[in-house]
């Protein structure tokens, strides 16, 4: 895998904890244990482009005002849809 900052082979998969906006803009969350890249060589940690979707959907899709101020990854990622997918998704 190559990092997508500086192209290093050093990228390494862990978690952290990611700060995000909620689609209405009413504030934002901390999303802990998310899948994280890590390169040492760049200083760089990141969320893949999967990743970053699969949040941004979820939280689309989901409703916002249940949520907490603080939630883990795969807690978010359980929460039931309020519809099956991302009907305003025109990238795939």
């Amino acid at each position: 895998m190559l990092c997508e900052w500086c192209n290093s082979l050093n990228v390494t998969r862990t978690t952290s904890s990611v700060y995000w906006e909620l689609p209405d803009g009413t504030g934002a969350i901390e999303i802990t244990n998310t899948p994280t890249l890590s390169c040492p060589d760049c200083s760089m940690t990141y969320q893949s482009e999967p990743i970053i979707k699969e949040i941004e959907d979820q939280l689309f899709l989901i409703d916002c005002k249940r949520l907490g101020k603080v939630i883990p990854f795969e807690e978010l990622m359980e929460i039931p849809r309020l519809l099956k997918k991302n009907y305003f998704d025109f990238s795939s």
